[in-house]
């Protein structure tokens, strides 16, 4: 018991035979990604490439699919699961990066609140964006519902890159940071839920990931 993670504490998502396979997968490329811009809050749909790439790759099958709203999941999620019903989840969607948006690293490293923000690992929010701690907050207060609303099922989550990162550093087991978790465009993994018997509390376990880099 006292070797698994702490996670979500008393909110009973998953109970006896209610274990859950889940899959999630990163939104395919944008314009924005090809150019390494910060691509949050802005709604850019999918590049050709993004949905070639989509086309080109073999995905699991799901019973449900969440997704965020923002146009590149919704995108991505409609050409991996075209018979599917998707479900939009808001608290699903990237961090907003504030002042940040849509720039890149060439256009930002000689603004003192970037390099501040930089040099703090991107905990604080940004000028007019979120902190990590909002972000993740958000993130994981939505796949709990989502993993509550569906208990026994095989769920999709279409998502983000910092989504995903926000979910796997706080359920994932074994441990792993934030930025450990970072997977390309189109990248997928798989997980299955269970339920520490000492605490009662839900984590993630036998992780497959697909189409990780190493950073």
């Amino acid at each position: 018991g006292k070797d698994h993670p702490h996670g979500m504490r008393h909110t009973h998502c998953y109970k006896g035979d209610s274990k859950m396979k889940l899959i999630f997968i990163r939104h395919g490329k944008t314009a924005g990604n090809l150019e390494r811009r910060y691509i949050g809050r802005t709604d850019e749909p999918l590049c050709d490439e993004g949905i070639a790439e989509i086309l080109g790759k073999e995905y699991p099958d799901a019973d449900i699919v969440v997704a965020s709203p923002m146009k590149r999941c919704v995108q991505t999620a409609e050409l991996i699961y075209p018979h599917k019903e998707i479900k939009l989840m808001p608290s699903l969607r990237e961090t907003d990066f504030g002042d940040f948006e849509g720039l890149n690293y060439e256009q930002l490293c000689n603004d003192i609140s970037y390099r501040s923000w930089i040099e703090g690992g991107g905990n604080a929010a940004p000028p007019n964006g979120e902190s990590r701690e909002q972000f993740c907050t958000r993130c994981c207060g939505g796949f709990i519902q989502a993993a509550a609303e569906n208990r026994g099922k095989t769920v999709a989550f279409v998502v983000h890159g910092g989504t995903i990162m926000a979910i796997a550093e706080r359920f994932a087991f074994p441990k792993k940071g934030f930025y450990d978790w970072y997977l390309p465009n189109c990248a997928c993994v798989q997980a299955d839920t269970a339920t520490d018997s000492a605490t009662g509390e839900a984590y993630l376990e036998n992780i497959a990931v697909k189409g990780k880099v190493e950073i």
